[in-house]
């Protein structure tokens, strides 16, 4: 699969953009603040339907404007797609397949797959357990349609359970029945999420241990367990042997959104033992068993998107990436550096196929 080229109207601090792509090897030079990274997100946004580092499409609207338009070209051996995304303000956002608008957004994920390395991807070691769920969640979803939609499923249910809960609060009474309906809706979407992803897990580690010890190139041990009471406990009892408690705190305090994937190097949390150079490591290669499951589910390469990685990054560690460049491991690779010698010393060896392109406020030119 390969992106063609890219249309940004009004995206972040872009007016117009209008960029076509090598096959291979793209790179963005640029200052810090001057976009390079917001064109990584667009692709990331035309893959995903959503941005990696905002939070909500209004962030994502050029200063001063009312909507914002991505739209791109992808191509297969077999046949071409123009997937657009829109979002106007007051408005839903618009997904276009082929100038079809998709019923639900949920169709479009996994169809077009992106896996992008950043700075911020440490932040799944460093913050809370709801970082990793939204990673794992969004990578398993991009594999497994039905795993989506439960998901969807299990969160609508679970807010009219958290809106119940603080009416009983707020009015003060008590509907048990009510409660009982939606807690036998919430536990088949519960217990489906927490087999899917006990079994993906199964099969991950042995891809991401692999990964690691290549980056890495030392003898620690390391793997990811996943942590759910549903894993000992039935999920209806739970809530049941839950419910004062919920009552008194005025939400859903257990179930599959209070879950865990917990990362361990020789059996210790990497958060507190591991070195700033190994926690860099273990993201990398959660990235790179990201890109290498995705790539043998969909049975095609995703683009691979590297954030600033040689500025974060020690040579040992490039190097190791690199080589994986260098074995055509990857496909469409989009790159961002601040410095154009750098980037060419280290992927001009590599690859004839490469595209240069000068960001600068917010302006691209192609400099090759």
């Amino acid at each position: 699969m390969v992106l063609e080229n890219l249309h940004l109207l009004f995206f972040k601090n872009y007016e117009e953009a209008d960029l076509s792509f090598s096959p291979h090897i793209n790179c963005f030079i640029g200052d810090n603040g001057s976009g390079k990274t917001n064109v990584l997100d667009a692709i990331y946004y035309l893959s995903m339907g959503k941005s990696a580092f905002t939070a909500t499409d209004l962030q994502n609207i050029k200063q001063g404007e009312e909507y914002f338009m991505v739209k791109g070209r992808f191509s297969t051996f077999t046949h071409t797609d123009t997937i657009q995304c829109t979002f106007r303000t007051g408005q839903k956002k618009i997904i276009t397949h082929n100038k079809l608008a998709y019923e639900k957004i949920s169709e479009h994920i996994g169809k077009y797959p992106a896996v992008l390395i950043s700075p911020y991807d440490t932040d799944l070691i460093r913050e809370g357990s709801e970082e990793r769920r939204r990673y794992f969640d969004s990578l398993i979803s991009q594999l497994d349609p039905v795993y989506l939609n439960e998901l969807i499923s299990y969160n609508y249910i679970l807010k009219q359970r958290n809106s119940l809960i603080k009416q009983f609060a707020d009015r003060n009474y008590f509907d048990k029945e009510y409660l009982q309906i939606l807690d036998e809706q919430l536990v088949p979407a519960g217990e489906y999420i927490t087999t899917v992803r006990q079994s993906f897990l199964e099969n991950f580690v042995p891809i991401f241990q692999k990964h690691y010890q290549h980056l890495s190139g030392s003898s620690e041990t390391v793997t990811l367990a996943y942590k759910s009471q549903l894993l000992s406990y039935n999920f209806i009892q739970l809530l049941q042997q839950a419910q004062r408690k919920d009552l008194l705190l005025q939400r859903t305090t257990v179930g599959p959104h209070k879950d865990d994937f917990v990362f361990l190097m020789d059996n210790w949390p990497v958060k507190n033992y591991g070195s700033q150079g190994q926690q860099k490591s273990y993201v990398i290669a959660l990235k790179l068993s990201q890109f290498e499951i995705v790539a043998q589910r969909k049975n095609q390469k995703p683009l691979l998107l590297l954030d600033d990685i040689f500025d974060r990054l020690d040579e040992k560690r490039i190097t190791k990436l690199l080589e994986l460049v260098a074995n055509n491991t990857f496909g469409q690779l989009f790159i961002t550096d601040s410095h154009l010698e750098r980037t060419q010393k280290l992927v001009g060896l590599i690859s004839a196929h490469i595209q240069n392109f000068q960001v600068i406020s917010g302006n691209v030119q192609l400099i090759n």
